[in-house]
């Protein structure tokens, strides 16, 4: 439930008043625009069913569903609009946007320029740019249309050259030193990928090998990538840190030929960390994908995972991350995949305290109480007090200009730039996964979310 005076009391107005539809609209929007989306997940659904062909709330539902990953779900509430001739144009860019959420470049571009072309108000800088950054400019129709073919007309009738991978070969500078708390993470990290390549003899004598893969879980901003990164310096391998960019394609083929690339680079470079960021873009629920393309790049990853042969990816540590893991194909949980989701929880005081000292550690400072720093930046999470930190050294350095010499970052300097910054969206982060923990668990596989859902936030 929203901590927040005003959406308290227009949610007791909705209850009061159940049929009212411009309330609920209004309250929809509000949740929505404030990030709780779950909440506006259900109440515009709720007014849906009061107004079940309404574009603004269609498209409300479907912004939700973009801003929780669930990028099928989004297209399923859209697709009757967009079936419609003369749809909203603001629809045809909420399309594009859980297109290339899906990996479908070709089609979001087209939906996009679609729009943008008839109303061009509603043109989204950033969402282009995405695009015309992943497709390039061949994505572009040539002239607005009222619905599109069966197939796209900007797709080639041959593949086009994609068969090598973008993605570099990186040496960690950091290790699980630089890591503060976590140690529950970082143990398992331990036991599953690196004990078995830093002690092969001890895990072959159970018949294991080194190699396997881990799925990190958790809210924006925990500190997953960094992990992954701590966890490669921590053995030494190598590091690659694989982006959207590098793999998905808009040509037919090539994201599947740019996922096998990827791996043999892994491969020739073992002992190797393979990284993949926001991995539900890549590994999906099959179930929620409307194009054969996405399903057949799930399918290459899976392969890719499991190896050409028995010991094809000995040596291949996989880490993938992600903040939507309900949205990730369950065949990716099966054992020699990512088959142990760990949860990167937000840090507790403790953990805040130890995460400013390291990022202050190279700094001027007079004597500094992180601990005070730590107990005002509750549901900060790591990129949270990188922030505060940033804004100080900023605020800091200009005094120090002025003064001709450096002057020590304080507390206090801490504690104000920590009053100008926003945490991100942990407790929003949380209430949607109550929801799965709740009522969506019946495999058990969010258990370990429990206790955590439980807490306040």
């Amino acid at each position: 439930m929203p901590d927040d005076a005003g959406l308290q009391a227009l949610r007791e107005a909705a209850r009061l008043s159940p049929d009212n539809l411009p309330l609920r609209r209004h309250l929809a929007g509000q949740l929505l625009a404030k990030g709780y989306l779950a909440d506006a997940e259900a109440e515009f659904r709720a007014a849906l069913a009061l107004a079940p062909q309404d574009p603004e709330l269609i498209g409300g539902l479907a912004d939700a569903f973009i801003r929780q990953s669930a990028f099928g779900a989004a297209m399923a509430a859209l697709e009757p609009l967009l079936a419609t001739p003369g749809y909203p144009p603001a629809v045809g860019v909420l399309a594009a946007r859980a297109l290339l959420g899906e990996g479908d470049t070709a089609k979001a571009a087209y939906r996009y320029y679609e729009a943008t072309s008839r109303d061009a108000s509603v043109a989204d800088k950033e969402l282009e740019a995405r695009i015309t950054g992943s497709a390039g400019p061949a994505a572009r129709p040539p002239a607005p249309m009222a619905s599109e073919p069966a197939e796209s007309p900007f797709l080639p009738s041959v593949p086009q050259p994609g068969d090598a991978s973008t993605a570099e070969v990186e040496r960690s500078g950091v290790s699980f030193a630089d890591v503060a708390g976590m140690e529950t993470v970082k143990e398992a990290l331990r036991i599953k990928l690196l004990l078995p390549t830093q002690q092969p003899e001890m895990f072959a004598a159970f018949g294991k090998r080194a190699g396997g893969g881990v799925l990190l879980y958790g809210p924006p901003g925990a500190g997953k990538t960094h992990l992954a990164r701590a966890a490669a310096g921590e053995l030494g391998a190598a590091f690659v840190n694989v982006g959207l960019a590098d793999i998905l394609d808009m040509y037919i083929g090539n994201s599947e030929r740019n996922l096998r690339a990827t791996f043999d680079l892994a491969r020739r470079n073992r002992p190797c960390v393979l990284f993949f960021d926001e991995v539900d873009a890549l590994a999906g629920r099959r179930s929620d994908m409307r194009s054969a393309h996405g399903r057949q790049l799930v399918n290459q990853f899976l392969s890719e995972l499991d190896g050409v042969d028995q010991n094809a990816n000995e040596g291949v540590l996989v880490l993938a991350a992600t903040n939507a893991p309900w949205y990730v194909d369950v065949a990716f949980r099966r054992p020699g995949r990512l088959d142990q989701p760990v949860f990167v929880p937000p840090p507790d005081q403790q953990a805040r305290a130890a995460i400013l000292r390291i990022l202050c550690r190279d700094k001027p400072l007079a004597e500094m109480d992180y601990d005070a720093v730590a107990q005002a930046t509750e549901l900060f999470v790591g990129a949270d007090l990188k922030g505060v930190v940033d804004r100080a050294v900023e605020a800091k350095l200009q005094q120090s200009i002025s003064a001709g010499r450096p002057i020590p970052l304080t507390t206090q300097d801490l504690l104000a730039a920590a009053k100008s910054v926003r945490p991100t969206a942990v407790r929003e982060w949380m209430g949607t996964a109550r929801n799965y923990v709740m009522h969506a668990n019946d495999s058990g596989a969010w258990d370990e979310l429990m206790p955590w859902v439980k807490m306040k936030w």
